[in-house]
């Protein structure tokens, strides 16, 4: 690679190598310990994990997707999704910063030369983080892009704007999309510390609050030839690339489902009244509450179920790429993202619906997961999916291929 890729610091210690599904479970759920704790100050107070970012990338979690060949474990996408599921339902925001690091990693496998796979998988599995810059604020439509690739002799410039980068503070690597001069989208990939490169912390959403998806400001940017990736020719041929992405998501809405369910179960065992006007003692002996928690169980453990169904229907279509198995896995995963985004909102629905008034005080601060669970699910609106799933089932219609199906 060139001398501008040796730009990235790496000055930290490697990230163990982990070989197998079960070891990268096992490090989700230690990660998760670590951060669960902090999660209800880092929201309050949106205290930015900085710290959280580099114990994930000590963790040897942001490699588990490299392929077996450049040394990685290649896990399985129902297992990638409950490492993420792991880590949302710890801290949501943590849960969602890596999304675009797996997404840009498989992004990597299918248009990345041999020389870039090599030298970009390796700086994973040593812990490295990825993250995007892929958004506009001002373009005619979500998803265009309007930054472009400047020659500029063995390499190009890029000047832009871009919003919605999370993890982008926290990254060694931005992504950055951009058009060449054939007006194709390409991925350029530049080490967080390049001159030009300002990254702005002015995420204000309510929910997410500590995914620092902010603005990337790029400014005369200068990008090597060997860092850009086709990325349109992701999209040349069937791939499952953007099912993969949307899958993550939902695993992320999973993981707000089951930590709602959780802090509501806790609170309604051990904080909630009863009311002896209908003779109910405890509030856990309300035979209606009692349905209501079933009812939310149900849906969560659906949405799981159908997670993971749809995970495997990703790993055939990144084996087997067809028209056929690439519109199944888009199918399933669209799917499993509506039950996910349905449980994700009845769960911390009902967590103040059961636990009662007391459970808004604002020092118990048990409203962060709603708000992370509107804030996340309207990232890639499900009313589309309802209406991919209709078309394909009356009329044999799918959506054209990009990162949203």
């Amino acid at each position: 690679m060139s001398k501008v890729i040796s730009l990235a610091e790496t000055l930290r210690a490697l990230a163990p190598c982990i070989r197998t599904e079960d070891e990268a479970i096992e490090a989700a759920k230690s990660l998760a310990d670590e951060i669960r704790s902090g999660s209800n100050l880092r929201d309050r107070q949106r205290i930015l994990p900085h710290h959280e970012m580099e114990m994930a990338g000590q963790s040897g979690l942001l490699g588990i997707t490299v392929p077996v060949e450049y040394g990685g474990a290649d896990i399985s996408n129902p297992f990638l999704a409950e490492v993420l599921a792991i880590l949302s339902e710890a801290d949501s925001s943590i849960g969602q910063i890596p999304q675009n690091h797996f997404y840009i990693l498989d992004v990597l496998r299918l248009a990345g030369s041999e020389e870039q796979k090599r030298y970009f998988f390796g700086r994973a599995l040593a812990g490295d983080h990825f993250a995007n810059a892929l958004a506009e604020k001002n373009a005619e439509a979500a998803g265009m892009v309007s930054t472009r690739l400047v020659a500029d002799g063995p390499g190009f410039r890029i000047s832009g704007q871009k919003y919605y980068s999370t993890g982008a503070l926290f990254a060694d690597w931005i992504a950055i999309f951009a058009l060449d001069i054939q007006d194709r989208i390409m991925m350029a990939i530049v080490p967080r510390a390049t001159e030009g490169l300002t990254i702005i912390d002015d995420w204000t959403g309510f929910g997410q609050r500590t995914t620092a998806s902010g603005t990337v400001l790029i400014d005369n940017v200068y990008v090597a030839a060997d860092s850009v990736i086709d990325y349109y020719r992701v999209f040349e041929h069937p791939s499952p690339l953007g099912s993969l992405g949307q899958l993550l998501h939902a695993a992320i809405d999973l993981g707000i489902a089951r930590a709602a369910f959780a802090d509501m179960i806790d609170f309604v065992k051990t904080k909630s009244r009863g009311n002896r006007n209908l003779g109910i003692e405890i509030a856990s002996s309300d035979p209606l509450a009692i349905a209501r928690a079933g009812s939310v169980a149900a849906r969560i453990e659906a949405a799981a179920a159908v997670i993971e169904r749809a995970g495997r229907k990703v790993d055939i279509a990144q084996v087997s790429p067809s028209a056929d198995t690439v519109t199944d896995a888009s199918l399933t995963v669209a799917a499993a993202k509506i039950l996910a985004t349905e449980a994700a909102l009845e769960a911390t629905n009902t967590l103040f619906e059961l636990a009662g008034t007391s459970a808004t005080d604002e020092s118990l601060n048990l409203d962060r997961h709603w708000r992370n669970a509107r804030t996340h699910t309207v990232h890639d609106p499900v009313r589309w999916k309802h209406h991919a799933l209709g078309d394909f089932h009356l009329n044999g219609k799918l959506p054209q291929p990009n990162g949203q199906f």
